[in-house]
């Protein structure tokens, strides 16, 4: 693919993720305002979990989405993660009900009312999920850059309104009613196959999950494992540091996901599909992977140096006084966020390949570096640096082994 192709495709996909995220960014300092630390770490939390089922739910089928293009085989896969989600969605719910019954420190802080919702969160983020990498196997970018504005925009406004009434509920209940409308506006304007609604999958989807197992077997574990890691910090520093500790880190989180969020998911919906049709014409990716890369690196540079030198000015300047302290461990995760602003995106190449299973190994690993970072004795200054310094190693050698693969270099796992 020509360069001026690659980034007109870019910047189509990076103008609806600036549209979907801007209404978010720009209510966060009113809501930062309105809700204490704590109140803004237990909804994290919540978002969290969430996050991770959505990943469950889904198989990692929906990226298999990408390599079938013929329509039938795009139903099976709706059916496939329609049939996972609603199942995963349902047992969600009760386990987390469960544990709550059960007296879980983890879940103290949660109402009823969130766990028994958690499930219906679980399906609308999977199911969207699935829709819009529909949109990507189509190389519909625009029309799903659409949909996620409507769904980020009333996230936003929702919660906003909701707050003034509901308080801390508001937020659950916007996030709910954006991810409904995300789903709507994305079916309506991409109209993807529907699914068949069945008690059980029938032979022929049993055979594609077959047929996609290294999806399931190793990729749902890898990416499970991530986005697990991804909350671990917020759940250890809520044990042991305190709730107040556990908000400011959610802010920071928050802010430094952004700009994956707008920039490198961007530049992932374009790498996905050139870096499947390079490798199927040429059997290496390895110049998508190279444009990728370069893009990646001038996006985030910019963002990574402002929030290494002037994040925590920043952060009592936008969200108020009290929230300084999360600037300051946003200080810290900058070299972090920079790494992973880069490596994020290009980690597809894993799936374009069949190394799942390396991918696999790296997850683990980087399970262990990040827990033995925040069970080590220190503040929580001392654990967030360790654990900048021992991610930012794991990504060095992701970008190697990544680089290696879309070259078809690396030797078969």
């Amino acid at each position: 693919m020509s360069q001026p192709g690659y980034w007109r495709h870019v910047g189509t996909v990076l103008g609806g993720a600036l549209g979907a995220q801007a209404m978010p960014l720009l209510a966060a300092p009113l809501i930062t305002r309105m809700c204490t630390p704590s109140e803004l770490g237990a909804f994290a939390v919540w978002l969290g979990a969430v996050a991770v089922s959505a990943i469950a739910a889904t198989l990692r089928l929906e990226t298999a989405m990408i390599l079938d293009h013929e329509v039938e085989q795009q139903r099976v896969c709706f059916t496939v993660v329609q049939y996972s989600a609603t199942v995963t969605a349902i047992l969600v719910s009760l386990c987390a009900l469960a544990a709550h019954a059960a007296g879980l420190p983890a879940l103290h802080d949660q109402s009823w009312g969130a766990l028994a919702i958690v499930g219906i969160g679980t399906w609308l983020t999977a199911t969207t999920q699935t829709t819009l990498a529909y949109a990507t196997s189509h190389k519909a970018f625009g029309k799903a850059a659409r949909a996620k504005i409507i769904g980020a925009a009333t996230i936003a406004l929702t919660q906003l309104l909701l707050w003034l009434g509901a308080g801390e509920a508001g937020l659950l209940a916007g996030q709910l009613v954006g991810l409904a409308a995300g789903l709507v506006a994305a079916t309506i304007l991409l109209r993807p196959p529907r699914p068949r609604l069945a008690l059980h999958l029938s032979h022929v989807e049993r055979a594609y999950l077959v047929r996609h197992q290294k999806f399931w077997r190793y990729s749902l574990p890898s990416n499970l494992l991530n986005a697990f890691v991804g909350q671990m910090p917020l759940f250890l520093i809520g044990v042991r540091h305190g709730v107040l500790a556990a908000g400011l880190y959610a802010l920071t989180q928050r802010v430094l996901a952004a700009p994956v969020s707008l920039l490198a998911a961007s530049v992932l919906e374009v790498f996905k599909r050139e870096s499947v049709h390079e490798f199927q014409t040429l059997g290496h990716c390895s110049h998508a992977y190279r444009h990728t890369f370069k893009a990646l690196t001038l996006l985030g540079l910019g963002p990574a140096l402002v929030l290494l030198l002037f994040s925590p000015d920043l952060f009592a300047w936008v969200f108020g006084a009290s929230w300084r302290p999360a600037g300051e461990l946003a200080q810290i995760l900058a070299p972090l966020c920079f790494l992973n602003f880069i490596a994020s995106p290009l980690s597809y190449v894993f799936f374009v390949a069949g190394k799942q299973k390396v991918d696999l190994v790296w997850q683990v690993t980087l399970f262990l570096v990040t827990l033995c970072a925040f069970v080590a004795p220190g503040s929580l200054r001392q654990n967030v640096l360790w654990y900048t310094i021992g991610y930012s190693a794991l990504y060095l050698v992701y970008l190697h082994m990544s680089y290696q693969i879309s070259q078809n270099r690396l030797a078969a796992a």
